[in-house]
């Protein structure tokens, strides 16, 4: 399902989710011009390649970042860059600016580790934010697994009775996700398949946000608006004077199972 935005506001600018926006952007237009120009290689230079990596891994690790900043076409970018518009900003919020940063780092390198345990043999260079994003969802499904995520109607025939959109909750879309990436995971392996979607990257980014957002919120307080109660998604709050929805506000962050 793709999901098209959420809910939840935000207290502060997201400048770190904008930033990472920009230089993936910016970086996938200077390697566009660099394979224009006959530099054919860019994607295999800073791309990270499992087996090289274990080759040298000093002089490769800087590819477990520079690979988090390449794309393999626009719809590749694009599709990393919705999601982390969708769901970065509020994880971001949540965190604080410099934990974000050090989150999404974190949780791209942790992929890129996940891939190399699964396929270490393998000469095909990983790039994309997919793995980073991936925790990023993780991290979201931590801190908002009840905040309506308004999606796209998959079935174009339902249209007419569920209309172009609806809504479900952020866990449902994060389970669904996770569920999916892990069986093509497993058949890819199975297929023997080499290159395509490197879908344990996206499953050790999802797990290592799982775990990180624990650590990154340890003194941080946040807010939770709008959540999911029963088979309804809930109503939408009225504005008032102050704030852009009422707030339900927690002393201290609300995991699974102990919510306000």
């Amino acid at each position: 399902m793709l999901p098209l935005r959420d809910r939840l506001p935000r207290r502060s600018p997201a400048y770190v989710t904008w930033t990472v926006i920009l230089v993936n952007v910016l970086v996938f237009i200077w390697q566009s011009a660099l394979m224009e120009v006959g530099y054919g290689g860019v994607i295999e230079d800073y791309g990270f390649v499992p087996y090289r990596f274990l080759a040298a891994p000093v002089s490769e690790a800087f590819t477990l970042v520079t690979s988090m900043f390449m794309h393999g076409g626009w719809a590749h970018l694009i599709g990393n860059m919705w999601f982390l518009w969708i769901f970065g900003d509020n994880v971001e919020d949540a965190m604080g600016s410099g934990r974000f940063a050090a989150f999404y780092l974190l949780g791209g390198i942790a992929a890129a580790f996940a891939q190399l345990a699964v396929d270490p043999a393998s000469v095909i260079p990983m790039v994309g934010a997919s793995g980073a994003i991936a925790a990023v969802l993780g991290g979201y499904l931590t801190l908002y697994p009840r905040s309506p995520i308004t999606v796209l109607n998959p079935i174009p025939l339902l249209w007419f009775v569920f209309g172009l959109t609806f809504e479900l909750p952020a866990w449902f879309i994060a389970v669904e996700w996770f569920v999916v990436n892990l069986l093509g995971g497993f058949e890819a392996i199975a297929a023997g398949a080499e290159g395509g979607i490197a879908f344990f990257a996206h499953v050790g980014g999802f797990l290592a946000g799982l775990i990180l957002v624990r650590i990154f919120m340890i003194g941080r307080q946040y807010m939770q608006a709008d959540v999911w109660e029963g088979w309804r998604p809930p109503r939408r709050r009225r504005q008032d004077r102050h704030d852009r929805y009422y707030y339900r506000r927690s002393d201290r962050p609300h995991w699974p199972g102990g919510y306000p």
